[in-house]
């Protein structure tokens, strides 16, 4: 697996935004993926250093909409700590 291909995408929710005032980001990474994977791939795609990550299987959920009803995607995400002398991972550029 390439290593760009492991994260997908950055979660972005109330709770994600207030873990990254202690250094704690979160993204949602490939099913396939374990934590040395994931490990590599911020620091490659990010160039910053990460202390610790932490792995969540998320469980798809039972939808209806009118009539029709099934599951979401399962997903997995991964929180990932830097060290305190990295700096801070952009998420969003204000130019």
């Amino acid at each position: 697996m390439n290593l760009l291909d492991v994260i997908k995408r950055p979660v972005i929710t109330e709770k994600s935004m207030n873990a990254m005032e202690e250094n704690k980001y979160t993204f949602e990474v490939d099913t396939r993926a374990n934590k040395t994977l994931v490990k590599q791939a911020v620091e490659a795609a990010f160039d910053v250093k990460v202390k610790d990550v932490n792995i969540v299987n998320v469980r798809p959920k039972f939808k209806r909409m009118g009539k029709y009803a099934g599951y979401t995607k399962k997903r997995r995400k991964a929180i990932v700590t830097l060290t305190s002398d990295s700096k801070a991972i952009e998420l969003f550029s204000a130019e």
